[in-house]
């Protein structure tokens, strides 16, 4: 199905100006993601970097501030959507489980991290997130056979940090 300029446009400004993330920007748009994925690929090979004025457009309108809190909520996304596809597969191992929470707290924390100096109120909720990445550690290789367990309780735990610590 061929779309009109129009609707490029409309995705474009979507990403660029709305920070609206390129999938949700997609199904706005009635556009496959891959199809919208193409358009910014043709777009930047033109010249016309979608990510950079996403981020100068940020930058001119709400400061270093907002840019910190967008990579931090950016993030955010990739860990609930990392931890909806741990829970939905049961296939994978609890050792496995084990291992990619803890890289994904290792993640988090190196996140945090780089927005500490800009948001100081992230340094707390680094606090805490190191202390769960140290426990996955712990039980990693210390209580292998309590895995499951922890992964069933890590979820609605980190649901709790993120609404006492924001």
């Amino acid at each position: 199905m061929a779309h009109g300029q129009d609707t490029r446009d409309r995705l474009r400004r979507l990403y660029v100006l709305e920070r609206i993330s390129l999938e949700i920007a997609a199904l706005q748009c009635a556009i496959s993601q891959s199809t919208a994925s193409r358009w910014k690929r043709e777009a930047l090979d033109k010249g016309d970097d979608w990510d950079k004025l996403r981020a100068a457009h940020l930058l001119a309108g709400d400061g270093i501030e907002a840019v910190a809190r967008a990579a931090l909520a950016g993030f955010m996304t990739q860990y609930q959507a990392t931890m909806d596809a741990l829970n939905a597969n049961p296939d994978i191992p609890p050792e496995k489980k084990v291992q990619i929470l803890a890289s994904l707290a290792d993640s988090f924390n190196k996140t945090v991290a780089a927005s500490k100096r800009v948001l100081p109120e992230t340094s707390q909720l680094a606090t805490a997130m190191e202390v769960v990445q140290k426990l996955a550690g712990f039980i990693r290789e210390r209580y292998p056979k309590h895995a499951q367990a922890f992964v069933e309780v890590l979820e609605p735990f980190g649901e709790e940090l993120a609404r006492v610590y924001g």
